[in-house]
């Protein structure tokens, strides 16, 4: 799950971390109230999406009058904002931050993620801060610095001021930048997160540390137990697809092909996705129907991916360890009936009652294509979807 960048600066302010002053606006009207309470003589009006690239793509905008203000959230709200990170369709501009300008001396980078080889979390620092990270990474690797966080030590103070060292931050600095470090990690941990990234972190004319800007990706199976992350979520900035699959929690992404894939378990819906691609196809989505899943579970996973109107053909890849064959079976007959499947379907199931399944399918009437291995299930439904 992603949150805005305000609602990031809010976390990041729990922890301790420094922020600008800043307040959403949902309106124009929203926009200039917030610019006149803030004062000063420069706001910066930010449009957020969960997509980074905003600057670049018209998203932030300085403003120097209210009226400045008034103009630039009338042009950002509504407009579609297209950046590397939305595709060429962007996504369209419902909130607005508007917060106070800052003293910029020096640009930094700052960020966590899981290192799932060390089974730790890594927190990486640059001196090129302001730019796309992966960027940095491909022409000057050299450049990100990187501690590997013992998990029941969380981060020390030695290893943050040695990065804030590596990175250039003046000696007097040092110790406000290792406490913002500090607290990223801190927020990171309690939250759950599987990203956080401070975009820039800036050095001040008065030598004050400040995060510029705030991303954060939780743990989707983790927000159980936070309520307060859950409430932050913006189902308008989310696929629709993708919102009605975790209802029936199903394990969906939607992607840019025209063959659906209906499988079992993660590890094979990307073996099997993979393969369609090996065959010449392209994948529509990715969707794991988990261990337990009901007629009633590949029905609504059925009408899911024929909601895309790109799918010319679906592959089910089953194999019957926990799940059975003649469940998933059941499910497929139901669900080809109820939405008056129209596209070819292929049909590999391996396992438990596999056999049973299969005479289910045979003596339905309904022209499923079978195969045997996932090789001639990727081909079949390749030849279909042409």
């Amino acid at each position: 799950m992603k949150i805005h960048e305000y609602q990031g600066k809010q976390i990041l302010k729990e922890y301790g971390v420094p922020v600008p002053r800043g307040t959403p606006a949902f309106t124009v009207d929203e926009a200039v109230h917030a610019a006149q309470n803030l004062g000063g003589p420069v706001w910066v009006v930010k449009a957020q999406i969960h997509a980074g690239g905003r600057g670049k793509g018209g998203g932030v905008k300085l403003a120097r009058s209210v009226d400045e203000v008034r103009q630039l959230a009338g042009q950002m709200l509504g407009m579609q904002l297209i950046t590397h990170q939305t595709g060429p369709q962007g996504q369209t501009v419902r909130r607005l931050l508007i917060e106070e300008g800052a003293d910029i001396r020096k640009e930094f980078y700052a960020g966590l993620v899981i290192d799932r080889a060390a089974q730790r979390i890594v927190v990486m620092a640059s001196s090129e801060g302001g730019m796309d990270v992966e960027e940095v990474a491909a022409k000057t690797p050299e450049k990100i610095h990187k501690v590997w966080v013992d998990p029941l030590a969380g981060l020390q103070d030695a290893d943050a001021l040695l990065l804030c060292e590596r990175i250039g931050l003046p000696e007097a600095s040092r110790a406000e930048g290792a406490r913002a470090l500090q607290g990223l990690y801190r927020a990171f941990w309690d939250k759950d997160a599987s990203l956080a990234e401070i975009n820039p972190l800036i050095l001040q004319g008065d030598g004050g540390v400040k995060a510029l800007d705030a991303k954060f990706n939780f743990d989707d199976n983790a927000l159980f137990r936070h309520s307060e992350l859950v409430a932050m979520r913006d189902l308008d900035e989310e696929d629709p697809a993708e919102i009605e699959a975790s209802k029936h929690e199903l394990s969906y992404i939607q992607l840019d092909g025209n063959i659906a894939c209906l499988v079992n378990g993660a590890g094979l819906a990307m073996a099997t996705m993979d393969t369609i691609k090996l065959f010449g196809g392209e994948p529509a989505n990715f969707l794991d129907v988990g261990g337990g899943a009901t007629a009633e579970k590949v029905t609504a996973a059925f009408k899911i991916m024929l909601h895309n109107p790109h799918v010319k053909a679906i592959l089910v890849n089953i194999f019957g360890g926990i799940m059975r064959c003649d469940v998933i079976a059941e499910g497929l007959i139901a669900a080809s009936k109820a939405v008056s499947l129209k596209v070819p379907l292929v049909v590999r199931m391996k396992g438990t009652n596999e056999d049973q399944g299969k005479q289910m399918l045979a003596a339905s009437g309904l022209p499923i294509i079978s195969a045997e291995t996932l090789a001639e299930a990727a081909e079949k439904v390749v030849a279909a979807a042409a």
